[in-house]
């Protein structure tokens, strides 16, 4: 898979249509966010998970709706639910200890 970008209703329409997706809030100024996308592109390159970044400056409705506190900041959502929150840099490890606890990869 590739991670992708969302913007608004995309936002939405991701969550809704994934059987199991991983929210990436970020933004463009945040140093443990980029630290983050290193581990991100490496989990997506390894396993079989849809990543979507969302970037928080561009989003706000989003962060707010879904009470993000600080970046960066990751939702699980499995079948448009959300199943688990992660703030802060994380090893890639931990991340895909927490993917698989999830049921997000195998």
């Amino acid at each position: 898979m590739s991670i992708s970008h969302a913007n608004g209703q995309e936002i939405q329409k991701e969550i809704e249509t994934s059987a199991s997706v991983l929210i990436d809030c970020w933004a463009p100024w945040c140093g443990p966010c980029r630290m983050i996308g290193a581990v991100l592109e490496e989990i997506d390159f390894e396993h079989d998970v849809k990543i979507v970044k969302v970037n928080a400056d561009e989003n706000p409705e989003f962060i707010s709706e879904n009470q993000v506190m600080g970046i960066p900041t990751m939702l699980f959502f499995q079948n448009g639910q959300l199943v688990k929150r992660i703030t802060g840099f994380q090893p890639k490890d931990m991340l895909v200890e927490s993917l698989k606890d999830s049921g997000l990869i195998a």
